[in-house]
């Protein structure tokens, strides 16, 4: 699916979510596509652009029934009006908008608000200044640190925090990797995880029958021109796939 072009004209601090409306149609439409592979049972890999892509599937799935989220990012993506002076980018804002924190041209489509309930939060680095509205929120956070000492671990404690729920997604930004080891990312950062360990933590996620499917963004190829990190990370994504 195409999706419609990114416009931030007459935009202003103080306007909200930049580009809302076309964020929000392309979430339907996006969300009933989905439904249709849902329907016939299949996993699904979604690929490409920024963080707020979670919120078609997150909707798809509200459609169905209570599924959590994983939310895989080196950012916990947890900016409101309530933590900040104003809100713009929703790649900032994306699991807060699944969760029903923001405004409801996003967080309550078709009614259905908040389309997630239960979260969970993997990769960030010690220095997020929204961790605490994170777990306020009653998200369990798992820091990249933790992950590194044993992302096993980690991805079974994910396992455990949704496993009452009827199925879960897997959002993977791939700036939960190390900026050393991906800097083909828009905010690239000190201090994460490295591929062997996202294939460690990702592989029991996804081969667990409740896991509908994961979406990969934030990979900007543009920084990439020679190939060699999407040669890495495409290796990564098939070995925690098989």
């Amino acid at each position: 699916m195409t999706p419609p072009r990114y416009d931030r004209e007459g935009w202003q601090p103080g306007d909200g979510v930049f580009n809302a409306a076309g964020m929000a149609a392309y979430t339907v439409k996006l969300a009933d596509r989905l439904t249709r592979f849902f329907d016939d049972g299949r996993f699904v890999i979604l690929l490409g652009g920024e963080c707020s892509n979670v919120l078609g599937p997150a909707l798809a799935l509200r459609r169905r029934g209570r599924y959590g989220v994983v939310y895989l990012d080196g950012h916990s993506d947890f900016r409101t009006v309530d933590n900040s002076p104003y809100v713009g980018a929703a790649g900032g804002e994306a699991l807060a908008l699944i969760t029903g924190h923001g405004q409801p041209d996003l967080t309550d489509l078709e009614g259905r608000g908040p389309y997630i309930k239960d979260a969970a939060l993997l990769g960030i680095r010690d220095d997020d200044e929204y961790v605490d509205d994170v777990k306020a929120a009653g998200i369990p956070v798992w820091p990249a640190k933790r992950i590194i000492e044993d992302p096993a671990t980690a991805a079974s404690g994910v396992l455990e925090h949704l496993k009452a729920l009827d199925g879960f997604w897997v959002h993977l930004d791939v700036d939960i990797l190390d900026a050393a080891i991906m800097p083909a990312v828009d905010s690239p950062d000190p201090g994460g995880i490295d591929h062997a360990q996202l294939v460690e933590l990702l592989r029991p996620l996804l081969v667990a029958p409740a896991c509908q499917g994961i979406d990969v963004g934030i990979f900007d190829p543009d920084l990439d021109p020679d190939g060699r990190y999407a040669d890495e990370l495409t290796d990564t994504l098939v070995a925690a796939l098989t």
